[in-house]
């Protein structure tokens, strides 16, 4: 039903391709500079820094490659959106930095909400069968 316009699927496809393969590389890149984010995460107050950085870049990983293959979709973008909107508050908290600093931190902060709301969007039509998915779900 959600995807049976001409090319939909398709398009659908090219989705969850760029916006899981964007997730999973940014993970990636949580354990290839580990050394540079685990001082931002302690500088911003996270407990346990080090691990907070590894589990988020699994979590990033994991879930977005979820998404491009269509496997446990609930899950997958469930995680990365309140992953998001969690790190886009506690990350990058534009409000409480100073002036030299708010302009870089309030658009990682667009970006997480904006990624958020693609992941929501996910969310929406996890419940349907997706194209082009290995067709896995818990729900």
């Amino acid at each position: 039903m959600a995807f049976e316009t001409a090319g939909a699927a398709e398009l659908f496809l090219i989705a969850r391709l760029l916006f899981g393969g964007v997730l999973a590389f940014t993970g990636l890149n949580h354990f290839l500079s580990a050394e540079g984010m685990i001082p931002y995460a302690e500088a911003k107050g996270l407990p346990a820094p080090a691990a907070s950085v590894y589990a988020s870049g699994g979590l990033l990983v994991f879930s977005g490659l979820l998404v491009v293959a269509g496997a446990y979709p609930v899950a997958a973008a469930g995680a990365l959106a309140v992953f998001l909107l969690a790190s886009a508050v506690t990350m990058h908290d534009f409000w409480a930095v100073p002036a030299d600093q708010q302009q870089e931190e309030m658009t990682q902060f667009l970006k997480n909400v904006a990624m958020a709301g693609g992941a929501v969007a996910l969310l929406a039509v996890a419940g349907t069968a997706w194209p082009y998915s290995v067709g896995l779900g818990a729900f």
